[in-house]
C-alpha cells in the first residue's frame, strides 16, 4: 500500500493506461473473490505504528533516514516527514493470544529503537499530535526525500489548485493556510490490520463503522495543535482537511474527500469499496508495473495498479488487498492514534476487533433502521468531544433511536466486545485482560487526551503555554515508557 515509486512526471498517456489498468484489475478482482482458495488461509491480525522522534527539549527531531539505516530492519519504515517513522508488525494468528503476543513484539521493538535513537540524542514518542510541534516544522524542508512523497505533494497540490486550509473551533480556535499537505504528518497512528472470514467483510466493516466512536472516544490522544486545545482526537479534522485536494469549484465540492467514514453501508462486499475508490477518486500516482501478472493455476494476481491506487484513499476504514496464500482482504482501522503506551494501543486494538465482531452479528438488523449519517454525526462528535460526547444509539428491542451520553453506550458496549473476541476464539484470559484495561479506562473517565489536558493545565499556572506543552510532554514521555496504561497515570 505505501510502495514507493521510481519516477517523478507523468504524462496524461501514463494516467490514462493506469485509469485502464485500474478498471481491468477490479472487474478482475471480483472474479478472482470468487475462486474457491479466495480467503481461505489462518486469520491473522497486524498493525503500523507510526512515531514521532523529539530531541531533548520535545521539539521535533529530523534523524528518521539514520535511525532507519543503522536499525537495519524492514520492519521500520520511513514517513512523509523526518521526524516520523512507521513499525510495521509481523501478523500473529488471531485466536489464542494474540494481543499478547502483539504486545512482547511492540514493547521488544520500541526497546531497541530507543536504544539506537539515543545515540542521536532523540527520543521516541507514540502521541497522537506532539504538543511542542511548531508551525515552522511543517513545511516541506523537513519532508522525508523519497520519490513517492514529492510526487504525492505535488499531485495533491496540484489537484487543489491553491493553499490547504486548517480551519478547527474546538476549545480553542485555529485558522491558518498552508502550501503543501507535509503538515499530514503532524498526525500519528496506529493502523489495525484484520483478515475476515470470507463472507462476513460486509457486516464487520458496517459494525466496525458504526462502533467506531465508542473506540475515538475511548482512545482520544490529540488535544493539542501548534499548542492550540482543540478537538479531543484533533486528527480526525486535521487529516481530512489535510488530505482533501478537491477543486474548489461547485463540481469538485461535490465529490467525496480522500478520508471519510464512508459513501454508505456497505451492502454486499469489499469488492463494492474498490469500485468506489475506482470511480469517484482521480488517479494521483500513475505509476505502470512492469511485471506480468501470475498466470500459474491458483496463484492469485497481485494488482499492484490497484493496490497503490487505493494507497491514496484515506478512508477511515479501508480494505487491503493481499495476493498471498490464495488471495485475501483485510480491514484497515486507520482513526485510531498513536499511544499513550504499549498497553494502550493494544488494548484499543482488541476493543476495536472485539465491537467490530460482536455489533458485526446484528448490523444488518441495526442498519436497516439507523442512518449512516448518523454515524458519521457520532464519530464526530466523539472525536470533538471524547467522553463528553452525546451520541445517536439504536435500541432494538423498541426499534428506536435515542440521543444518549457516549459513556452509557460506552458502559453497555464492554459485554459487545468481549462476546466478539470470543466469537475469533481468543482465549478467555487474554480477552478480560485487555478488557479490564478497557474499563479501567472508562471508570477513571482517563484518556491520553483528558491527561493531556488536566497536565496542561498544571503547568500553565507558572508557565506559558509553549513551555507548558514541553513539559507537559516530558511527563508523558515518562509514564509512556514507563509502560503503565494510561487508566493508571497520576495528575496533580
Amino acid at each position: 500500500m505505501g510502495q514507493n515509486v521510481r519516477q517523478i512526471g507523468f504524462s496524461e498517456d501514463d494516467f490514462a493506461q493506469f485509469k485502464q489498468r485500474l478498471c481491468e484489475q477490479v472487474w478482475q478482482l471480483k472474479k478472482q473473490m470468487r475462486q474457491p482458495e479466495f480467503a481461505q488461509s489462518e486469520l491473522k491480525v497486524g498493525a503500523e505504528l507510526e512515531l514521532y522522534l523529539t530531541d531533548h527539549d520535545g521539539h521535533v527531531r529530523a534523524v528518521n533516514q539514520k535511525l532507519i539505516e543503522d536499525l537495519q530492519d524492514t520492519d521500520y519504515q520511513h514517513e512523509i516527514n523526518q521526524y516520523n517513522l512507521e513499525l510495521n508488525f509481523v501478523p500473529t494468528a488471531l485466536a489464542g493470544q494474540p494481543f499478547s503476543n502483539l504486545q512482547q513484539y511492540l514493547e521488544k521493538k520500541m526497546a531497541g529503537l530507543i536504544e539506537v535513537a539515543e545515540q542521536y540524542h532523540s527520543h521516541v514518542a507514540a502521541i497522537g499530535i506532539l504538543p511542542g510541534l511548531r508551525r515552522q516544522d511543517l513545511l516541506r524542508a523537513n519532508m522525508t526525500p523519497i520519490s513517492r512523497y514529492e510526487y504525492l505533494v505535488e499531485q495533491l497540490k496540484k489537484a487543489r489548485a491553491g493553499s490547504f486550509a486548517i480551519k478547527v473551533d474546538g476549545q480553542e480556535r485555529i485558522d491558518m493556510q498552508v502550501e503543501d499537505v507535509t503538515a499530514e504528518g503532524a498526525n500519528t497512528s496506529f493502523q489495525v490490520h484484520m483478515m475476515i472470514p470470507p463472507g462476513r467483510f460486509a457486516d464487520v466493516y458496517n459494525a466496525a463503522v458504526f462502533s467506531q466512536p465508542l473506540v475515538t472516544a475511548l482512545a482520544a490522544n490529540s488535544p493539542l495543535f501548534l499548542g492550540r486545545l482543540l478537538w479531543e482526537e484533533t486528527r480526525i479534522p486535521l487529516l481530512r482537511q489535510m488530505l482533501d485536494c478537491r477543486a474548489r469549484s461547485l463540481h469538485g465540492q461535490s465529490m467525496p474527500a480522500r478520508v471519510t467514514l464512508g459513501a454508505g453501508w456497505l451492502n454486499d462486499s469489499a469488492w463494492d469499496l474498490y469500485a468506489q475508490a475506482v470511480a469517484l477518486h482521480p488517479v494521483l500516482l500513475p505509476e505502470l508495473s512492469d511485471e506480468p501478472e501470475a498466470k500459474s493455476p491458483g496463484q492469485a494476481l497481485a494488482f499492484k495498479e490497484l493496490n497503490l491506487h487505493m494507497g491514496t484513499v484515506w478512508n477511515w476504514h479501508r480494505p487491503v488487498y493481499c495476493a498471498a496464500d490464495g488471495g485475501h482482504i483485510r480491514l484497515e482501522f486507520r482513526a485510531l492514534p498513536a499511544g499513550p503506551s504499549v498497553p494502550d494501543m493494544i488494548a484499543n486494538l482488541a476493543f476495536s476487533i472485539g465491537l467490530a465482531y460482536g455489533f458485526g452479528q446484528k448490523i444488518s438488523e441495526i442498519s436497516a433502521f439507523f442512518p449512516f449519517e448518523l454515524a458519521e454525526k457520532n464519530f464526530l462528535q466523539a472525536a470533538r468531544y471524547g467522553l463528553n460526547a452525546q451520541v445517536y444509539w439504536p435500541d432494538l428491542n423498541q426499534l428506536n433511536i435515542r440521543r444518549i451520553p457516549i459513556l452509557n453506550a460506552l458502559e453497555s458496549s464492554m459485554t459487545v466486545m468481549r462476546q466478539g473476541l470470543t466469537l475469533l476464539h481468543i482465549e478467555q484470559a487474554e480477552i478480560t485482560n485487555y478488557l479490564t484495561l478497557i474499563e479501567q479506562r472508562l471508570q477513571q473517565q482517563r484518556t491520553g487526551a483528558s491527561w493531556q489536558r488536566a497536565l496542561l493545565y498544571h503547568y500553565e499556572q507558572k508557565n506559558n503555554r509553549h513551555q507548558a506543552c514541553l513539559n507537559m510532554f516530558q511527563r508523558y514521555l515518562q509514564m509512556s515508557h514507563s509502560g503503565m496504561p494510561v487508566g493508571q497515570w497520576s495528575i496533580p
